[in-house]
């Protein structure tokens, strides 16, 4: 029988003044126990609205058994626990359970509802020094150079003055995000003291409280005198600055999705974008970020006066035709490299080939697709040169200006020999695309190409000048020396 708080104090009242308790129970019309209770309770204090637990006849015979199956989960990969299912199917064949599955999936949900608020769960408001960053990577997708591809983008954040930058990456590899912080760090003019980055990064990762750093971030730190600390990757509030901003920037500055010629141009663009946010952004305290900044500039290191260079250097051996894999792409060292391994350093833009005392041999425009092939024709004329018929089989041919392709094929041996011993010096210097210019333009004259004609055009070309173009007027000399002017 529920007693209104009025009734309750009805009783004491008429208990204080000396009323018999049987009366009070005939006037009130309650009970001689529920009189005694109220009547002698001495306190008053409210008590927590707990609930009671109920009863299970069906499960209390094997709660210790399922509790100690539900604890043992709490140590082994999420996808790899014990579902009330299984847990309904283990006790009828281990323990012969003859009640409900409902009675099992409902202790299962109430057991984990208890032991879900650990003391590692829950938010806590974090305060960060000047100086500190945070560090973060986010997806998206643009249009670079007439090509749909998704690609990285690396947010820094300095959550005490909430200012925020980002670097447009192909990938999160070490080398390369290496050197978006290093871009990172260049337009802010400082390095942090602290970096607090994902653990689920490959920079490197925390576990059971020890910390693998990759050897390149290792490096990288050590150039730039930075500290590192890694969160939780599925903790967000651990890192709560950067979480945000990175879907932050994402709506602002890459939708609708971006069309660029270059990733630099789509990187220039995101930096003036990031300086717009930061100029009318305030901090969490409520202070401009322009205010705040320069404190979280006086808690930085200085920059080093040499900049860190992100390469991962490995040998690579080449197969027959001069090429090694790095990554799964195939890259031309050159057929004279054929079964040898040279030298490879793998940049973020670059893959560059070196011999084995550190002569340049290639320097490749990195692929970040899968089983493509990327060469320099350059690297394939010294064994043209030494075996000339064999251009007519080349596949450099596919790189040249048709005209130029089709002069060389009615050369001799010795004049082919010649325009492309030519080509491939030119091309070191004014590169391959000025170089076959200024070839086809010495045949269009009637002259099998020479070093120094070539050399001078190319250049010229490879600057951006016209035909014609201030410089000196080498028809002159040809006169003198009774050849046709080019």
């Amino acid at each position: 029988m529920t007693v209104s708080p009025g009734e309750q104090e009805d009783i004491r009242r008429m208990d204080r003044d000396g009323v018999p308790r049987s009366r009070i129970a005939r006037e009130l019309g309650v009970s001689r126990n529920t009189v005694a209770k109220y009547a002698d309770m001495r306190d008053m204090s409210p008590e927590p609205p707990l609930v009671r637990r109920r009863a299970r006849p069906a499960t209390d015979g094997l709660s210790r058994w399922i509790d100690a199956i539900l604890e043992a989960d709490l140590s082994v990969p999420r996808k790899q626990r014990h579902t009330a299912k299984r847990v309904y199917d283990r006790a009828v064949d281990e323990m012969g359970y003859e009640g409900s599955y409902s009675s099992i999936r409902r202790y299962v949900a109430a057991w984990r509802g208890e032991h879900a608020q650990g003391p590692r769960d829950g938010y806590l408001e974090l305060e960060w020094a000047p100086g500190t960053a945070q560090v973060d990577f986010g997806n998206f997708r643009a249009t670079v150079a007439g090509r749909t591809v998704d690609l990285k983008l690396l947010v820094v954040t300095l959550p005490h003055s909430n200012a925020r930058f980002c670097v447009a990456l192909p990938c999160e590899r070490a080398e390369v995000f290496c050197r978006g912080l290093r871009a990172v760090f260049e337009r802010i003019g400082r390095a942090p003291r602290l970096l607090v980055l994902d653990n689920a990064t490959e920079a490197g990762r925390m576990a059971f409280g020890k910390v693998t750093e990759s050897r390149l971030f290792s490096q990288f730190r050590a150039r730039y005198r930075c500290e590192s600390r890694y969160c939780n990757p599925y903790s967000g509030n651990e890192k709560g600055s950067v979480e945000n901003a990175v879907g932050f920037l994402r709506r602002n500055l890459l939708v609708p999705v971006p069309v660029a010629d270059s990733l630099d141009e789509l990187n220039a663009r995101l930096a003036s974008g990031c300086g717009r946010i930061n100029a009318g952004a305030r901090n969490g305290e409520g202070r401009r970020t322009a205010e705040a900044l320069p404190e979280d500039l006086a808690g930085m290191l200085a920059l080093p006066g040499t900049p860190f260079d992100a390469v991962r250097w490995a040998h690579a051996r080449a197969d027959k035709r001069g090429y090694v894999r790095v990554d799964g792409n195939l890259y031309c060292a050159g057929p004279a490299w054929h079964d040898r391994e040279p030298l490879v350093g793998v940049r973020a833009r670059t893959v560059e080939v070196l011999a084995d005392r550190g002569r340049h041999v290639a320097t490749l425009a990195r692929s970040f697709g899968e089983g493509e092939t990327v060469r320099n024709p350059v690297s394939l004329m010294p064994a043209l040169v030494a075996r000339p018929r064999a251009f007519g089989e080349s596949t450099i041919r596919r790189d040249m200006p048709d005209g130029l392709v089709e002069a060389i094929d009615r050369c001799g041996k010795a004049d082919r020999r010649q325009a492309l011993r030519v080509l491939g010096r030119v091309a070191g210097v004014a590169g391959f695309g000025a170089a076959c210019e200024a070839e086809e333009r010495v045949f269009a004259g009637g002259r099998v190409p020479d070093e120094a004609s070539c050399d001078i055009l190319a250049r010229r070309i490879a600057a951006g000048g016209k035909e014609g173009a201030a410089g000196p007027d080498l028809s002159v000399y040809d006169g003198f020396l009774g050849r046709e002017a080019i």
